[in-house]
């Protein structure tokens, strides 16, 4: 078995900032990509302390810190743009031109450059400029209204969908489009990735039932939004919670069946007008016993019942262990490679490491001589 990924062979160049570019270089990474992160020079400071909270995102990189305001330390970053094939980049528009390393020099330097741009409004349009968090892109994108209960405010999922389900996802995506097309034509071009149009796009099947006549705007009311008992989460007698999802009706007959509950009392269970009926019948049952309890009762059915795990859970659930959903690199439990390869499987190669440890390795290796490379490291 091969096991260097599928993308070993591809340099990629990860401009270090926060939000989705990280988790799109540690995708890349993992799937064997070499990716080269540059970073600004910092000394160690309080917040080091809270940048280590996301060290398990930067694994899989070489580290080179540069101080891109100074002319010898944007040449030298020309040098090593020239010899990849792929670049991330996750600031606000401007910002890198402004640092002379936009994508008119860059495509300069290497004319098969594919050149990544994930922010949250895209490049153009009138909020561009602005500053915003995932909580912001979802809400201009329609998600954030559909997300939460009946009668109470829009919660957002975390920063799941935006940073990441969105802009991570879509900009690897990208950039994977980017360097299939570029093998094909011999010339590179620029990505623009907007958390916005991301989210929007992962709307796509929402929008299709709302077209349809199938889903209302009023969240919590919907089949998949909370609003049936059958696709949700109920509580247990100690406090736990059972995820439900027994949409189609064999399922949806075997988990009344397990919970011992008459499946003449819920007729018309598509009709929303028998919703708050029924949801009252099962919440009722699942407070009878504890999760574990229900986990024994549902853990060989087909009746879509899961019990909903901590963080600190999920690693040893027997299904997550025995695939190694979660692993262990250097001491530290984290989410293994995804997706899996059968031939070229991606692998976990080396934790983060400290900023600019690889630097001399790599601007040796992109012809820097050691006169030069003293110069810069030391300024």
């Amino acid at each position: 078995m091969d096991s260097v990924g599928p993308l070993h062979g591809y340099r990629i160049i990860e401009f270090a900032g926060k939000g989705p570019a990280p988790l799109c270089g540690m995708l890349l990474g993992d799937m064997g990509a070499e990716v080269i992160r540059i970073e600004r020079p910092a000394a160690p400071s309080d917040i080091d302390k809270a940048e280590d909270a996301f060290s398990i995102l930067h694994r899989n990189r070489r580290s080179v810190a540069l101080d891109l305001r100074q002319p010898a330390a944007r040449n030298a970053t020309l040098r090593i743009v020239a010899t990849a094939h792929g670049l991330i980049e996750g600031f606000r528009p401007g910002v890198m031109e402004r640092l002379e390393l936009g994508p008119e020099p860059c495509l300069s330097a290497n004319p098969r450059l594919v050149y990544g741009r994930v922010t949250g409004w895209g490049q153009t349009g009138p909020l561009a400029l602005r500053a915003g968090h995932d909580i912001n892109y979802l809400a201009l994108a329609a998600a954030l209204h559909a997300i939460g209960p009946r009668d109470g405010d829009p919660i957002a999922p975390l920063n799941l969908l935006a940073d990441y389900g969105g802009g991570a996802m879509y900009l690897a995506f990208g950039l994977v489009c980017g360097l299939l097309e570029a093998r094909t034509s011999g010339h590179g071009q620029v990505i623009d990735v907007a958390m916005t149009d991301a989210v929007a796009s992962l709307m796509t099947a929402i929008h299709g039932l709302r077209n349809a006549g199938l889903w209302q705007e009023r969240r919590g009311t919907n089949l998949l939004d909370g609003g049936a008992p059958f696709y949700g989460t109920h509580e247990t007698l100690d406090g736990g919670h059972m995820a439900v999802g027994p949409i189609e009706p064999l399922f949806f007959k075997e988990f009344i069946q397990r919970l011992g509950l008459d499946e003449r009392d819920f007729g018309e269970r598509m009709n929303p007008a028998t919703w708050a009926k029924h949801r009252e019948l099962i919440k009722s049952r699942f407070r009878q016993k504890t999760r574990a309890d229900w986990e024994r009762v549902f853990c060989d059915s087909d009746a879509c019942v899961t019990p909903v795990l901590s963080m600190a859970e999920a690693p040893s659930h027997p299904h997550n262990a025995q695939r190694r959903t979660f692993t262990e690199l250097d001491g530290v439990v984290q989410p293994g490679v995804a997706p899996r390869f059968s031939r070229t499987p991606g692998q976990m190669r080396r934790h983060s490491v400290a900023p600019g440890q690889d630097g001399r390795a790599v601007l040796e290796e992109v012809g820097l001589n050691p006169q030069e490379i003293d110069a810069l490291l030391s300024a």
